[in-house]
Order: structure tokens, then C-alpha cells, then sequence
């Protein structure tokens, strides 16, 4: 059994739910760090905002999955929770000398991307209008994004590559869009739709990535029909293989 000590920022939400029961079921030491109590764990009740109250959260930890995160339009909030937030974190996981910081980062941060051309093809599910070869947002594609959410993450993209650069290793999730129902809502969700299972899968990969990968930017999608984020460089990097994906539009 591995007893891997890993925090989990933003367990009570969909994804850190599903990453924190996948790992606790591989036999990893899981701990919440959560403004509430998640069920089941151990929680050290705190708000990424606040430097103080957080640190307690990282004693003993090997690697931090960072999944807390403001996800509405206030500007304020987003430099106050997504930036300030997570220097919060990445400033506790190096007092603390945490191996590894994982960074639930987010497609957004190419968002405005996706407006043009060849994208915006893809985005709206018009198959016979794909350029072939197929066009691949991947890790060296600059940032572009739409609004202040995209703009904290690119920020929060950069914290940890300071972190890597000085401190340990550090991995940028791209997280593609996920639903509770496990199904994407239009068909722009179905190209970037990541499944509970590939999630899962994703940050375990993640978590296990060889020590020699310092630094590194994944996209976590599904294997979706009109897919254009990178897969490949992650399956090559860390194995990631997706098991799921959509397959046309509407689903059925």
C-alpha cells in the first residue's frame, strides 16, 4: 500500500472529489484542505486566503493537488482567490518543503482561441470542415485568454513554474470541462467533455510522474471526436491514455 501523503485543495467540489476517493482507493493518504468539513477525511477547515490558517494543512505532505478555485466574474475575486490564493499555497507547500504541487490550471487559458479559426471549426462540431491535418492546441501554444478567470490561471501557470524553477516539481492540469452528469451540456463541451474515469485516471498519472519531470503542462481531456487539445504529450510523458470520449454530436 502506498502511503503517499497527498493535500487536496477544493475536495468538496466534482473533481476534487472525484481525485481525492480515487486516490484514497489506491491507498494514498489523502487530507482535505476545504473551507468545510469533506466526509470521510481528514480536514484542516481553512480559506486559501488566509496564509495563517492554511499551513498547518501542509505538515508532512509529499504533493499537493491544488483544485480550489473562484469560478464566477468578478475580477476582485478572481485576483483575491485564484492569484492571491494560490500564491497562498504554493508560499505554504515551500515552507513546508512539499515535493511536488500538481495546479488544476484550466482550458481557459486558450479560451479566446477558440473564436477563430481553425478552432472555432472544432467548437462548433462542423466535422467536414476540420483542417487535416487535424490543428492541436498543446503545451507550447501561447496563452489567449477570454477573461480574468483564463488570466488568474495563466498566473497561477507561471507560480509554479517558480516553484519548479527553485523549489521542487510542479505539473500545470489543464482540466478540460467536466459535468457531475458525465455528459457535456452543448456541442462545444463535447471537444473538450473529460470523463469521471479519465479524471481519475489523469491526476493519478499525474501524482505517479517520474521525479524527473520538474516541470511540465498537460491537458486532461477525454479522447473526444472533435478533440482539439493535445493528449499526446501527456500519454508520452506520464502514460496518460483517455478511456472515454465523445463520439458525435448530440449524444445519444
Amino acid at each position: 500500500m502506498n502511503r503517499k501523503k497527498i493535500l487536496i485543495t477544493g475536495m468538496s467540489g466534482l473533481i476534487g472529489g472525484i481525485v481525492g476517493r480515487h486516490l484514497d482507493s489506491l491507498g494514498y493518504e489523502i487530507r482535505a484542505l476545504n473551507r468545510s468539513q469533506v466526509e470521510g477525511f481528514d480536514t484542516v477547515r481553512a480559506d486559501i486566503t488566509d496564509p495563517d490558517s492554511i499551513g498547518p494543512a501542509f505538515e508532512g505532505i509529499d504533493t499537493v493537488i491544488h483544485l480550489a478555485a473562484y469560478l464566477g466574474d468578478d475580477d476582485l475575486a478572481q485576483i483575491n482567490i485564484n492569484i492571491t490564493g494560490t500564491y497562498n499555497i504554493f508560499e505554504a507547500a515551500k515552507i513546508a518543503g512539499v515535493k511536488r504541487v500538481i495546479f488544476g490550471s484550466s482550458g481557459a487559458t486558450m479560451m479566446a482561441a477558440e473564436r477563430h479559426e481553425p478552432f472555432k471549426t472544432m467548437v462548433e462540431g462542423r466535422i467536414d470542415d476540420i483542417c487535416d491535418p487535424r490543428p492541436m492546441m498543446n503545451h507550447l501554444s501561447p496563452p489567449h485568454p477570454d477573461r480574468m478567470y483564463g488570466v488568474a490561471k495563466i498566473a497561477g501557470e507561471a507560480m509554479a513554474r517558480l516553484f519548479a524553477e527553485h523549489h521542487g516539481s510542479a505539473i500545470v492540469a489543464r482540466i478540460g470541462r467536466v459535468r457531475k452528469e458525465d455528459q457535456p451540456a452543448n456541442v462545444r463541451e463535447a471537444s473538450v467533455h473529460f470523463s469521471h474515469r479519465d479524471v481519475a485516471q489523469f491526476f493519478e498519472k499525474c501524482v505517479k510522474a517520474p521525479d524527473e519531470i520538474k516541470w511540465d503542462v498537460f491537458y486532461g481531456v477525454s479522447d473526444n471526436f472533435t478533440r482539439f487539445r493535445d493528449i499526446d504529450h501527456p500519454q508520452k510523458m506520464i502514460g496518460y491514455r483517455p478511456q472515454d470520449g465523445i463520439r458525435h454530436w448530440p449524444t445519444k
